[in-house]
């Protein structure tokens, strides 16, 4: 008798800070979300899988272009975990909150391995009530 195993990952549920995207504004593709760290500088802890056209719609009613001095200026995000590939995005203003699923596989003390789900905005959230870089359900996997 052959016994099968089944690998089941663990996923949860939790917010991040929009502070970049593939894509337009009026259409994005994907997110790249952060969260503040200590010293309130905004992070990039991972990216989601592509939007479904009725998410990408819903995000593109609250995005607004990023203003100069967006801390994300300059940098490179990685396609995919552990890659050379670089995302081609635009920074937005980073006061829209994300919620997401997530499994429970990251590194550095907060950044995702694998991408994210959207799930919805969060509105009636604000950027101080995400949990810091390093801190909710990222924090108890590792």
């Amino acid at each position: 008798m052959v016994q099968r195993r089944t690998k089941i990952r663990r996923r949860d549920t939790t917010e991040a800070i929009v502070g970049a995207i593939t894509g337009t504004l009026t259409r994005p593709g994907l997110l790249v979300l952060g969260r503040h760290d200590e010293t309130g500088r905004l992070r990039a802890v991972g990216r989601t899988i592509p939007l479904r056209p009725d998410a990408a719609r819903q995000v593109a009613e609250h995005l607004a272009a990023a203003t100069p001095g967006h801390p994300w200026t300059g940098a490179k995000f990685s396609a995919t975990w552990g890659s050379c590939d670089v995302l081609d995005t635009t920074l937005v203003h980073p006061a829209l909150v994300a919620e997401v699923s997530a499994d429970r596989a990251v590194d550095h003390g907060g950044i995702y391995r694998h991408p994210l789900r959207f799930q919805q905005l969060r509105l009636d959230v604000t950027v101080e009530d995400v949990p810091r870089f390093g801190q909710g359900p990222a924090a108890a996997a590792g």
